[in-house]
């Protein structure tokens, strides 16, 4: 005779458990490429667009950060009530230096350069992090180019973006000159400001804050591992950090930070940010012929303070990761 075999039930709470779980598909971040930009969902949902074509330079906007805000400036893609339109060429999310070779690639207009995108080497969509890998010139108003790029951006599931950028002495010497105008840039919701505008006067306002404990209209030409900017939007307590890594040059990086919501790393503007007019040539970087530089960055968006969204930590585990 065989024996009986007794199936075996699971306890009540583990089949919950195991129906909760969701499916790898919705954690999934998809890149999706169109004529001028590549569209990042998040589990079906926009956080950012990729915008590469007839524009001065790519840049992500807009950016969805926790809970659903938007998290950058509008202006000047779209026209939207109660923002200053100051600084057009702060555009949402961007790289950009205000010296290369003697060219301005940091404005925009008549008498700036371009960032021109050339093609893409590796767009990949995947379960926690979407890869985008792009090749650029950076073109003079008189048409040269004076050096390209390779830069890597990383889309997370959890809402943070790296951006590996590798300057490229292709053409020649790279001669990246000492200015504040730069570099690894994003723009704020107007909200979020230090220093609110005419029309949000007396409401509460943003914080910034340094890694080294600097905070506010302080922290602008300072240097320090990350930097963290936060406040109101869309009735939650939301920020940003920008993350400098240790291999970057020059790290740990100074602050191109202003309390009007422009926040910039930027290793470049030494005799700006050290008040050393005399010397305008003092953080310049020289690339040699055939040779090149990278830099590695993070976007960390989170909820509440600097505290509240464990930058520091953040920040360590990045570090420590390897990546």
């Amino acid at each position: 005779m065989f024996a009986k075999v007794r199936p075996q039930l699971l306890p009540v709470a583990a089949v919950f458990a195991i129906l909760s779980m969701p499916a790898t598909a919705a954690d999934a971040v998809k890149l999706t490429e169109g004529e001028k930009s590549v569209r990042v969902e998040l589990n079906g949902q926009l956080f950012t667009q990729y915008h590469f074509k007839d524009v001065p330079r790519p840049y992500c906007y807009p950016v969805i950060g926790p809970g659903g805000v938007h998290m950058t400036r509008h202006a000047p893609m779209k026209k939207v009530e109660n923002e200053d339109p100051d600084h057009p060429h702060h555009r949402g999310l961007w790289y950009a230096h205000g010296a290369v070779n003697g060219s301005d690639f940091w404005a925009e207009g008549a008498k700036s350069g371009k960032t021109v995108h050339v093609k893409f080497l590796e767009l990949k969509s995947g379960d926690k992090v979407a890869t985008l890998r792009s090749a650029n010139k950076w073109v003079t108003i008189e048409g040269k180019t004076v050096c390209t790029d390779e830069r890597t951006m990383r889309f997370h599931a959890d809402r943070t973006i790296d951006l590996d950028i590798t300057y490229i002495a292709s053409e020649g010497e790279v001669v990246l000159g000492d200015t504040k105008e730069g570099s690894c840039s994003i723009r704020l919701a107007e909200t979020m400001r230090l220093k609110p505008n005419k029309f949000n006067a007396g409401k509460p306002t943003g914080q910034i804050v340094l890694s080294t404990g600097v905070t506010g209209a302080q922290t602008w030409g300072k240097r320090a591992a990350w930097c963290d900017y936060y406040g109101p939007n869309e009735g939650k307590t939301v920020g940003v950090a920008i993350f400098d890594h240790p291999s970057n040059p020059k790290h740990p990086t100074w602050w191109h930070v202003r309390d009007y919501g422009l926040f910039s790393a930027n290793p470049f503007g030494v005799h700006d940010f050290e008040s050393k007019r005399a010397e305008p040539n003092l953080g310049d970087i020289k690339i040699e012929a055939g040779k090149s530089l990278t830099w590695k960055y993070r976007y960390y968006f989170h909820e509440g303070d600097e505290k509240q969204g464990n930058v520091a930590a953040r920040y360590a585990d990045w570090t420590q990761s390897g990546k």
